[in-house]
Order: C-alpha cells, then sequence, then structure tokens
C-alpha cells in the first residue's frame, strides 16, 4: 500500500501554481503588443529615411539586438553604455522611449535562425573550361584585389592589395611588367580615346573609411609610367570603378566614378576642360557607390549613368542625361541594406531585345556577418520604360560577382559567380559556381561546381577572350587572408597562387 507524503504533494501543488503563474507573465501582454506594433511603425517612419526598410526576419534575433542595432543607434544620436543600455543626449533625433520601441519590435519580430531554401544539387565537373594556372610564389601570400584581360595584346593584369604593385601576365603567366601604384587598384579601363592609355581607378586603402587618398590615374601601358596630367583625379574618398563617357559631347572624354567611403562618397563626374584638367562634379553623393554603366538609355542621343550604390541606401539608380551640363535621377530597384550589392549587368537573358539586370548580393563584411538565404544571384527581367521584375534567383552565400555571356556558344546566356563570403565551413564549392543556361529553356540554368576551390579565395573575376580563339575566357583573382566571418575556419585553399585562369575549349571542341 502507498502512502502520499504529505511534504511531496504540497511541493507538487506549489510546482503546478508555479508553472500557471510563469506561463501567464511570460505571454505578452496588451501593453507589449502594442509596443511591438508601435516600433513597427517608428521602424517605417525613421529607418526609410536612410535606406530600404529591412524587415525583421532578415536577420536573426542576436545580430539585430548585439550587432545591428547598436550601431544604427548612433546615427540616431544615441549614446550606448552596454549591450541594450541606450543613453538619449542632446543630439538625439529619436526620444529614448520610441527608440526602445523600435529595439522590442526587432527583438519580438525577428527569428532565432534564418530559414534556407535549399537550392538544386551542384553538378561537379568542367563544363567548357579547363585549369591554367601561373607558378605559385612560396615567398608572397596572395592578396588579389583586381584582375583583368586586355585581348588587345592578351595580357592579364592583376594588383596586390598590400603591396599596391600592379602586375603584368603573358600567355605563358610570365611577369612581363610591374608598376608600384600609390594605392591598390581596384579597376583598370584599357584604350581610352589614345593608343596604350589605361585609367587605373586607385582605392587609397582597403580598409572602409573617409580618407581622401584615393585617385584615377593615367598610365602609358608600354612604358609603364604616369602620363600627365596624372592623376586624372586626386583626393577622392575610397574610388572603386571608373567608365568613360562624353557626357557633353564637347569631344572630350570624360570620367564617371564610383566613390565607396564609410560614411561618405558618392557617385562623380570628372569633367574634362578645354586645358586637359578635370573638375569633379557630384551626381549623387551618398556612400555606396559601386559600379557604373554608361549608355543612351532612354535614345535621345546622349549619354546617360546606370549606377548600383550599396552600403546603406542599396539598389540601383537612372541618372538622364538633361543635356543641359547635369542629370536627373530615377530609381531603378531598390534592395534593404543587409544584401550587400556588388555587383550587375545589363544584358538581354531572355533574347527579346530589351536590356535585363543580372545583379548579384553577397558582401557581409558589415555589422551583420552571417550566412543570408537571400544572398546570391537574380535576374530582373525589363518590361520595358524602366520597370524591372524579378524573373530568377539562385542562392549562392555572400555572392561578389555574377557575369552573363554566351560561355558554350549555343545562342543563349551562362552566368561565371564567385563568392568571397561563401559558406566556407560547409560549401566550399560556392566560391566558383557556374550557371550553364538550359539551351532552349529560357531562364532555366543548370548549377556547375567548377573543382577551383582548392586554389584559392576569389575576390575578383574578369571575362574576356585571354587567347584570341573566339570563346571567352574568365580569370580570377585570389585573396587568400583574413575577413573570414565564420568561427575556426583556416584556409584550405592555396594562399601563394595570385590568380588562375579558366581557359574555355568550346571552339577548340567544336572545330575538333
Amino acid at each position: 500500500m502507498n502512502y502520499l507524503d504529505p511534504l511531496s504533494f504540497f511541493s507538487r501543488i506549489f510546482a503546478s501554481i508555479m508553472i500557471v503563474i510563469l506561463t501567464i507573465a511570460c505571454q505578452p501582454t496588451n501593453s507589449d503588443k502594442q509596443e511591438v506594433r508601435d516600433g513597427e511603425k517608428l521602424a517605417k517612419k525613421y529607418c526609410q529615411n536612410c535606406h530600404d526598410a529591412v524587415e525583421p526576419g532578415l536577420l536573426t534575433k542576436d545580430v539585430w539586438v548585439d550587432f545591428v542595432l547598436p550601431a544604427m543607434s548612433k546615427h540616431f544620436g544615441l549614446e550606448l553604455w552596454s549591450k541594450n543600455s541606450y543613453q538619449q543626449t542632446p543630439k538625439s533625433t529619436i526620444t529614448y522611449v520610441d527608440w526602445m520601441k523600435m529595439v522590442k519590435y526587432y527583438e519580438s519580430a525577428a527569428p532565432d535562425s534564418l530559414t534556407y531554401t535549399q537550392p538544386t544539387k551542384l553538378k561537379q565537373g568542367w563544363s567548357v573550361f579547363a585549369l591554367r594556372k601561373p607558378v605559385e610564389d612560396s615567398s608572397r601570400i596572395a592578396t588579389t584585389v583586381m584582375v583583368a584581360i586586355n585581348s588587345s595584346d592578351r595580357l592579364i593584369y592583376t594588383c596586390d592589395g598590400d603591396s599596391a604593385d600592379l602586375f603584368k601576365w603573358d600567355d605563358n603567366f610570365k611577369l612581363v611588367g610591374n608598376s608600384r601604384l600609390p594605392s591598390p587598384a581596384t579597376h583598370i579601363l584599357f584604350n581610352q580615346g589614345l593608343d596604350h592609355v589605361d585609367i587605373l581607378t586607385c582605392i587609397g586603402g582597403m580598409k572602409a573609411s573617409d580618407q581622401t587618398r584615393g585617385e584615377v590615374l593615367a598610365m602609358d601601358r608600354e612604358k609603364n609610367i604616369r602620363l600627365h596630367p596624372s592623376p586624372v583625379m586626386s583626393g577622392l574618398i575610397r574610388p572603386i570603378h571608373t567608365i568613360q563617357t562624353d557626357y557633353n559631347k564637347d569631344g572630350l572624354t570624360d570620367y564617371v566614378v564610383s566613390a565607396f567611403g564609410h560614411t561618405q562618397g558618392g557617385l562623380y563626374l570628372l569633367k574634362h576642360l578645354a586645358d586637359h584638367s578635370f573638375q569633379k562634379i557630384p551626381i549623387r553623393e551618398v556612400p555606396g557607390a559601386t559600379q557604373s554603366i554608361t549608355e543612351d538609355y532612354n535614345a535621345d542621343g546622349w549619354p546617360d549613368i546606370m549606377t548600383l550604390f550599396a552600403h546603406g541606401d542599396e539598389g540601383i539608380w537612372l541618372f538622364l542625361n538633361d543635356r543641359k551640363g547635369g542629370f536627373s535621377a530615377k530609381n531603378i530597384l531598390r534592395f534593404p541594406p543587409v544584401y550587400g550589392s556588388n555587383s550587375f549587368q545589363l544584358v538581354d537573358m531572355n533574347r527579346d531585345g530589351k536590356l535585363d539586370i543580372v545583379y548579384a548580393a553577397g558582401d557581409n563584411s558589415d555589422y551583420s556577418k552571417i550566412l543570408k538565404p537571400y544572398h546570391g544571384v537574380y535576374i530582373f527581367t525589363n518590361l520595358g520604360d524602366f520597370n524591372f521584375k524579378q524573373s530568377y534567383f539562385f542562392p549562392i552565400n555572400g555572392c561578389t560577382k555574377a557575369t552573363a555571356s554566351d560561355f558554350d556558344l549555343d545562342g543563349d546566356m551562362d552566368i561565371a559567380t564567385i563568392a568571397f563570403f561563401a559558406d566556407l565551413k560547409n560549401k566550399p564549392a560556392e566560391k566558383f559556381i557556374y550557371l550553364e543556361h538550359q539551351n532552349g529553356t529560357t531562364g532555366k540554368f543548370e548549377p556547375i561546381s567548377i573543382p577551383v576551390q582548392q586554389y584559392g579565395r576569389w575576390i575578383c573575376m574578369d571575362v574576356n577572350d585571354w587567347d584570341a580563339d573566339g570563346d571567352l575566357d574568365i580569370v580570377l583573382g585570389n585573396y587568400s587572408k583574413g575577413l573570414i566571418n565564420q568561427e575556426n575556419v583556416k584556409p584550405t585553399w592555396n594562399t601563394h597562387l595570385p590568380f588562375i585562369v579558366l581557359e574555355n575549349k568550346t571552339i577548340l571542341t567544336k572545330n575538333r
């Protein structure tokens, strides 16, 4: 016969009562729910002044609370004393009460982890490519920040991010030229109006800052000397990309520079003056200008500009030439600031005669350094009248660049991609993925993992006909050190190869 211990009986009753009390206490009250609703309204009111609104579900709860919100509080003039402890100041543009409502909104609505859509399984193989690579120099750590193929002289140009050396390599990977630049070059333009003249965009410093040390240089390619006037323009805030245009049709070559600072920077026109000096004219002076393409987009006979902006107010803007010396701005696409916009390209993907947008999202070196399921390659189909609609997405963690071309010469556009912030721990094959367009099926791609992951960590890519055989080859630049967001990841890739070439064998195969 079992006897009930009175103490045990009352202990169980007490425990049950406490569970009920705690359950009720943990339920959000009407006051809590109202705070969250208020926080949502405040987030839309305040955050959209600077960039597209960020839904809580785009980041995890801990990233919001520990990193993003503390970083954003500074923009509102708040002081951060400790984790989630804020202080209003005389310079604050938001009250402490309203800010804490915003914090509660993101903390309540954000998930503990992000949901990933499993992409199509990667096919393994070389497709139309064959590996070519130089002999590695074990005395140097590869920090390549620029690669470029000049098909006119069949040379590959690379720039070292540490030494700021510009190297030139022949088709046997023999070093045939070396120039020390004032800072690393991230972009090069070949043959800009004069024979053998290159335009180099020198960033000033690799670390994000607002220092005015960047330059645009003119250099004689054969003599390896800078031309007058050189620099074309100095005192720029981290310029990373330059294109040429004659925006006012005066017969002189002007330049458009994208400057990606920390809190400053923007898109600038370098107007070519009659005395061959240049005048810097702001077009859109906000940080994050990344890349521009110039075309006559409205068919009025005057060159316009389309530019990708990142780092805050991310998106693609169109600047229509007003034929009076200026531009009118129109936003084409806008993205949340966590997308990490990296590159875009205008190309007719569906063969309807209109230029579509191929866009890569994946910069992951800011406040939210986690893998993001919305990073990858996007295609936005041109609907006409500067309207674009997303028609394709392939997830790639940390996608850095996407370049569409007809690599296999079957009449449709394939896409080559690199991912510097790939899932290095679990999916290192993401570092280079080739999306082969399925012949006869518009918008359907077969993802192929080209087996080059062991040779480097690719931060830059260029596409051109390197071997002069009529098809397009790819050169990949290896920035082998640092900038790893994941814990306990050590390089499993070659840290000494500055670059590799994926030589396209399509023409050779077809001629057999």
